[in-house]
C-alpha cells in the first residue's frame, strides 16, 4: 500500500539532491522542482509524519478555522498557532483580520457557501465529478495578506470510500507540507465519517516544491531519522450537512471531537519560518 512517509521522504530527497537553485520573494533562495504528486492510502494510518514531531493541534486549528469561515488572527493565536503573525504584520493591517483568505472563500465565494454546496452534493449526488471547492479568487487576491498556497480540493466517492485530492501552488517542503498533509488528511476523514464512507486515498498535486537554503541541514537531519508507525485519529463526529425537517445546518467538529492516538515520533527538528511564499 502507498504510504505518505515514503512518498514525502522521496520527494524531500529529490528536492534536496535534484532541485535547481531558484530565487524567491524571501531573498533566501531555494532548491526547487516543479510538478509532483504524493499519495497516501488512509488504511495505512493517519498521515502525520513521524521522523520529526508534527504539532497536530496546529493542523486541527487551521482546518477548523477555515471550515468556520473565519479570517481572524485571534482564533489562531488563542489555539497556539502563530505562524500567520509575520504575514499579518508585513501586510500593514491593524484590524486583526487576514483579509478574505481561505475561510472567506470556502464559506462566501462571491456569495456562495462552497462548503454547504459540497456537503449537499455529497449527500444527494455522491458520484458527481463536481465535488470541488476553490480558494483562488482573483477578485479578492489583493486584499489577502497572502494568496492561497493550497488553492482547491476535490472529493471522489466510489466503492464505499471517500478520497480527496488537493492542489498547491507553493510548497514549503520542510515546514509547511507536513502540516498541509495532516490538515487535508483530517478533512478527508471528517467528510468520510460525516457521510457514511470509509476513508480512501489522499492525493496532493504540488506545483513549486522548494526547500529553502536555510533548511538544507534540517532536511538532511530528517532524512537520517527513522520513520515510525503512523498513528490513528478517532472522530466523535464528522463533517456533514443536516437538513431534516426544520434543521438546516453544517455540523462542524470541534477540537474535543478529534482524538489522536498512538502517535510516536522522533524529536522536533528546528528550522526558521521564512515569510513570503
Amino acid at each position: 500500500m502507498i504510504n505518505i512517509q515514503e512518498e514525502y521522504r522521496g520527494l524531500l530527497s529529490g528536492v534536496l539532491y535534484g532541485g535547481t537553485q531558484k530565487e524567491d520573494r524571501t531573498k533566501i533562495g531555494t532548491r526547487s522542482v516543479f510538478g509532483r504528486i504524493l499519495r497516501h492510502n488512509m488504511a495505512e494510518g493517519f498521515p502525520l509524519l513521524t521522523a520529526k514531531k508534527i504539532y497536530f493541534n496546529h493542523a486541527i486549528t487551521e482546518l477548523l478555522w477555515i471550515l468556520q469561515g473565519r479570517t481572524d488572527l485571534d482564533y489562531l493565536l488563542n489555539h497556539g498557532v502563530s505562524y500567520w503573525n509575520d504575514d499579518y504584520e508585513r501586510s500593514g493591517r491593524t484590524d486583526g483580520i487576514l483579509g478574505p483568505v481561505y475561510g472567506k472563500q470556502l464559506r462566501d465565494f462571491n456569495g456562495i457557501d462552497q462548503l454547504k454546496r459540497l456537503l449537499i452534493q455529497i449527500k444527494e449526488n455522491p458520484s458527481s465529478r463536481r465535488l470541488v471547492a476553490s480558494f483562488w479568487n482573483p477578485a479578492d487576491m489583493d486584499d489577502m495578506v497572502l494568496p492561497p498556497c493550497h488553492y482547491g480540493f476535490q472529493v471522489y466517492i466510489n466503492d464505499g470510500k471517500l478520497s480527496l485530492s488537493w492542489n498547491q501552488r507553493s510548497v514549503d517542503m520542510f515546514l509547511g507540507l507536513p502540516y498541509d498533509i495532516a490538515m487535508y488528511g483530517l478533512l478527508l476523514q471528517m467528510l468520510a465519517k460525516g457521510n457514511g464512507y470509509k476513508p480512501g486515498e489522499l492525493i496532493c498535486h504540488l506545483g513549486d516544491c522548494h526547500l529553502y537554503n536555510n533548511h538544507i541541514d534540517a532536511a538532511k537531519e530528517y532524512l537520517s531519522a527513522t520513520d515510525l508507525k503512523l498513528p490513528t485519529v478517532e472522530l466523535n463526529k464528522g463533517l456533514s450537512y443536516e437538513h431534516n425537517l426544520d434543521i438546516h445546518t453544517i455540523d462542524i467538529p470541534v477540537h474535543s471531537d478529534i482524538i489522536l492516538k498512538d502517535y510516536k515520533y522522533n524529536s522536533p527538528i528546528k528550522a526558521k519560518l521564512n515569510v513570503g511564499t
